[in-house]
């Protein structure tokens, strides 16, 4: 009986899929974007102040398929800096109907002091911002006053 525990436990294990860190951290908030043409992105849901702060910072890369969505409590003029940034990155303010108001394309990392960032946006009122790797909103043909879904 007791080999038959053993062995029924190591096929159990064996059939478990153990992910990486990495893996896991891409899965973290995950919901589907749906744009305007169809097309749908992968996007990280950031609410907490902490990881609206963070965002893509660190970052070496965005897959084309994959973004980050801020959602703010209220809306308001939210402007973002590239501090700490290690890609471009195109960013999309949304209004509370989740139509495009504004678009930041190809916006640069941040190479100097904090201080020294610029920031961009934050001129229209907005609820959501995507962020997007830098180009896509152009190759996803995303234009003000389009909708988003998700």
């Amino acid at each position: 009986m007791r080999h038959i525990c053993l062995l029924a436990l190591v096929v159990l294990l064996a059939g478990c899929k153990r992910e990486s860190p990495q893996q896991a951290a891409d899965d973290f908030h995950l919901r589907d974007v749906t744009l305007p043409h169809g097309q749908i992105i992968k996007a990280e849901t950031m609410t907490s102040p902490r990881d609206l702060l963070r965002g893509l910072m660190f970052r070496d890369s965005l897959a084309p398929d994959h973004g980050m969505l801020f959602v703010h409590a209220q809306p308001g003029h939210y402007s973002y800096w590239m501090y700490q940034m290690r890609i471009p990155v195109d960013t999309i303010w949304l209004d509370s109907d989740r139509r495009i108001v504004a678009i930041g394309e190809n916006l640069p990392p941040c190479k100097t002091q904090a201080s020294q960032c610029p920031q961009y946006g934050g001129t229209e009122n907005s609820a959501f911002e995507i962020q997007l790797a830098g180009g896509m909103a152009r190759k996803y043909g995303l234009k003000v006053g389009d909708t988003i879904q998700w």
